[in-house]
This record gives structure tokens, sequence and C-alpha cells, in this order.
């Protein structure tokens, strides 16, 4: 932890002279910066408190299975409440109106999936993630790689998001230059993750999750009280000041035509049971029944926080969009639309209310890239390293070794991308993420759960397809191609591929597996009804299978 502090005060060091260059250029908000520091140093307390409580591999991944389900709740709840959540779709509502929410009912709409069909029987059979689940009964070796590159590549994108958001703050409280802001994000981040492990990122989460939902109720009920607490105020309001006018209350402004709309729908439904950080969260309570008072708790705060993300979206419009204080010469938002829930923070509570939010909102970040990266170190570590290159044969603290370095590593990548990804909506960069989760990860976790006749061939080669084609038309499409790349023309039209990378995963899973006729196919299937009893008693669920 003296690492940690001598690092954060070279932080804090690069930070001062950065800012010393930048004071002239814009003003600096002094209560926000305070209480964005004090925020700072509270999280690191936490992180001291859990590193001393952090000894084993159990304890690192998965915070020795002691959290609550009312606990875990609202660390998923947290998890959800990300930037993409507070800043993203807040930014979509502002800019399109009505048709913002697609996100967050899409995301919400994936929980029933979660609860009904997963998170007990993910407890039950799993240990550290969810390819002890995949792997269970088929072989060990093909089945981690494949779900380590999808948990690595849903990770990766997830963290882009993270990066966009928490630069583009400090851009805006600090008066920072871009890269240099996403430099010090990130090398905090991995500070945190490095020294924490899951113990400290669940109770940042859970801290953090009851702040934004205090600061986010706050900022809801200011905009309605503005507006005399009429949501038909609010509404005609946006209307008659917003640049669409009437067309920011119907839908198909955002996504216009069926493929894009069914293709985003299948994404965030199916991803949200595939998304690796989350999978992780519910080998972080003792049993199967915590699991499910997981998925219930944080089901009624998403929901909750999703409608205050609506009023935010549209108060913006109202507040922010009509006040040149927050806009740039060109009418645009300074800092752009991911900003929007910013501004309107101080638009109703002041600079220290704008000093909370910002805090919160950072604290959101650091909480969520914790997650990620110990689900992507996880992957790194615990799968490919100690089960597949190893084969088992490793001790704790090498895996947890193993486990910090890929920390690190996956921070600099996330510094780098979210350099380059910096002029995207990130509620759109999670889109892709969960994109790729849908296509990869949820199909041949459902199917090892469900489906007797999966055979190891069929999950490799089905879900590597539907990996790739998820990565290759999201490469193709409009956003990479054109946007990023700077080509004329998308080589795929649409913006969204899970429709297709999805229908490929299952039906070329499907297609092989039944047509595998060798003899680890037919033990596969015999393991099934083992599988399935200790998935409806619990029995044996820190264990995983030796296949």
């Amino acid at each position: 932890m003296t690492k940690t502090l001598s690092l954060l005060s070279i932080c804090v060091s690069l930070n001062a002279q950065a800012l010393s260059q930048e004071v002239s250029k814009q003003a600096l908000n002094i209560p926000a910066i305070i209480m964005f520091i004090l925020f700072v140093g509270a999280t690191l307390v936490i992180t001291y408190w859990a590193a001393k409580r952090t000894s084993t591999a159990k304890d690192f991944y998965t915070a020795g299975g002691s959290i609550t389900g009312f606990q875990n709740g609202l660390a998923i709840a947290g998890d959800y409440m990300s930037a993409a959540s507070f800043l993203g779709i807040s930014a979509l509502v502002y800019a399109n109106g009505y048709d913002g929410l697609i996100y967050s009912i899409g995301f919400l709409v994936g929980w029933p999936i979660i609860l009904f069909m997963v998170a007990e029987k993910l407890r039950n059979l799993g240990k550290f993630t969810f390819a002890d689940v995949a792997s269970y009964r088929l072989s060990q070796k093909p089945i981690r790689i494949l779900a380590s590159f999808g948990a690595i590549a849903t990770v990766t994108l997830y963290l882009i998001a993270q990066m966009v958001g928490s630069g583009k703050l400090i851009q805006l409280l600090f008066g920072l230059d871009y890269e240099i802001a996403v430099l010090l994000v990130g090398i905090l981040m991995i500070l945190y993750v490095t020294f924490g492990g899951m113990l400290a990122t669940t109770w940042v989460q859970i801290i953090k999750a009851v702040l934004l939902l205090s600061g986010a109720s706050f900022m809801a009920f200011m905009v309605m009280k503005n507006m005399d607490f009429s949501i038909e105020t609010l509404f005609r309001t946006a209307i008659d000041v917003h640049p669409k006018g009437i067309e920011i209350m119907a839908p198909g402004g955002l996504i216009s035509d069926p493929i894009s709309a069914i293709s985003l729908a299948i994404a965030l439904m199916f991803g949200t049971a595939g998304l690796p950080h989350i999978l992780m969260r519910f080998f972080t309570v003792a049993n199967a029944k915590e699991a499910r008072k997981s998925v219930f708790y944080a089901t009624g705060f998403i929901g909750y926080f999703y409608i205050l993300t609506f009023i935010i979206g549209f108060g913006a419009i109202v507040l922010v969009s009509t006040n040149p204080q927050y806009l740039e010469a060109g009418k645009q938002l300074i800092g752009g639309n991911n900003m929007a829930a910013i501004h309107l923070s101080h638009a109703v509570g002041g600079d220290l209310f704008l000093g909370f939010i910002s805090a919160v909102a950072f604290a959101t970040i650091l909480a969520v890239v914790s997650g990620l990266t110990l689900a992507g170190a996880s992957a790194i570590s615990h799968d490919l390293y100690a089960n597949v290159f190893v084969q088992g044969k490793v001790d704790e603290k090498k895996e947890m070794r193993v486990s910090k370095i890929a920390t690190i590593c996956l921070g600099l990548v996330a510094i780098v991308l979210g350099i380059a990804f910096e002029e995207q909506n990130i509620a759109f960069m999670v889109g892709l993420a969960f994109a790729i989760a849908a296509s990869a990860n949820f199909p041949i976790l459902i199917l090892s759960i469900y489906w007797s006749k999966l055979s190891t061939r069929g999950a490799f080669i089905g879900g590597s397809l539907g990996l790739l084609t998820a990565i290759v038309l999201v490469i193709l499409g409009p956003i990479v191609w054109v946007q990023v790349l700077g080509n004329a023309e998308a080589i795929f039209p649409y913006k969204y591929p899970a429709l297709f990378s999805v229908s490929v995963a299952f039906i070329s899973i499907y297609i092989i597996s039944i047509t595998d006729k060798s003899q680890r196919a037919k033990d596969e299937e015999r393991a099934f009804e083992h599988q399935f009893i200790r998935s409806e008693t619990g029995i044996g669920s820190e264990g995983s299978s030796s296949h």
C-alpha cells in the first residue's frame, strides 16, 4: 500500500503541474475539486482496508463469498449505474428525447433472463468465473480459451466507455487536456484494482450506488420542482426548446430500420446475461438463495435509476441547452453531449452539487472499471494461465500475481483505446460490448446449463464463429470503418451486429453438436445428468470438473 500512496503522490504532482499550465485557460471549480480529492482519498482508505483482508485467490476474485444478497444487489446496480448509464443514456435522451430510453429498457429487460435462468445455477456450478460453468462437463482447454477471449473482448469495449466518460469528466472538472485526463484516470484505476481486489470493488460499488441514487434523485426532484412537478410541463417545454421539436417524443429517430432495432434489442437482452463482470458477482455470495436475492434487489434499484436518467435527460434539454453558460460558440455542449448530466447538476445545485456529482461519477467509473478489470484479469490468470497453460499446477499466490500483471496490462490498453475513441457516445460503446457478450458468452453459458447434447466441438466452433462474426461486423460497420478509420462507406451497413452474430453462434453450435458422434460427445451428454443434480442441489459448488 506504500507503493500505492507513492504512485498516487506522483499522479497528484503531475496533476498539479498540468493544472498550473491550464489554469489560465479555464477557471477551476475549487469546491468540486476539493470534494473530488476527498472522495478519491476515501476510496483509497477502503482499498487499504480491503487489501489487508485479501490473502487468497477466493478473497481476491470473490471477496471470500462474504457478501449478502442485498449488498450484492446494490453492488450489481452500481455496476449498471456506470458512466454509460449515468452520462451516456442521459446524453442520448438530451440529444434524441424519448428514443434515448431504448438502451435503458434493453438493459433492464435482460434481468429476468438472469433471475430465472442463470443466477442460481451459476452460483451452484461455478467457482470464480463463468468459464467454470461452461467447462464443467466439456473439455477444459478449448472452452476456457474461448470463454476467456469472449470475456476479454467484452471487457475491453466496456472499458473504452468508462475511459471516455472519465476523461471527459476530469477534462471538464480540472481543465486538463483529454489525453492527460485519461492517462491520470487510468493510473489511478490500475492502483485501485491491483491492491483492492473484489472486496474493495464491492464496497466502493455499494457506497457509490447509494450516493449516486441519492444525487440523481435530488437532480430529478429539482428538475420537477422547476416544472411545478408536472411531467407534461417538462415535456412541453423540452419540445419548445429542442431543435427536433415534437420529434423528440416519437420513437424511431435514433434507430429507424427494423434490423438495427431487433439487433440492438438482442444485444442488450442476451448481452446482460453474458457480461463477465456481472456474472462474476454471483460468486461473491454464500449460496444460490442469496444470488437470487441479488438479482431481485438489483432489478429494483436499476429500474428506479433509469426512470431518473429519463427525467435528467429532459431536464438537461430545458435547463442546460438554453443556458449560454454551458454552451460553446457553435451551440454545442461544453465537453460534448456526454456531459449533459454534469452540467445539469450545476444548473440545479451550484458548484457544491457539481462537485458531489462529479466525484460520485468518477467513483462510479473507478468501481465499474475495478469489476471489469477483475473479470478480464481473472479470465487471463484463472482460465488461461492456471487452467490452460499450467493445467491447474499453480499455487494461489502465483495466480494472483499473474492477475495483477494482467490488471496493469488491461489498464494500459484501456488508456490507449480511451484516447482513440474520444468522440464516440459511451452508451453506444457499451452496446457493442453487449453484442459480443450476447454472441460469444451467452450461447455457451445457457446451452451448457440447459442442453444435454452440447458438445465441446459445437461450443468451441460455434462460440468462436459468434465471437468472430461480432468483432468483424463491428470493425466493418459504420462506427469503426467510417468514423474511426476514415473510410468513405461501411462494408457492413448496420451499427449493431447482434442479430447476425448471435444467430451464427446458436445455429452453428446446434448443427455441430448434433452431428458430433464422437465418444467424447457421448460422455459429455452423460455428464449433463450429474451437472443437473449439482446445479439443483448446490452440492460441491466450490469444485470444478477435471474433464
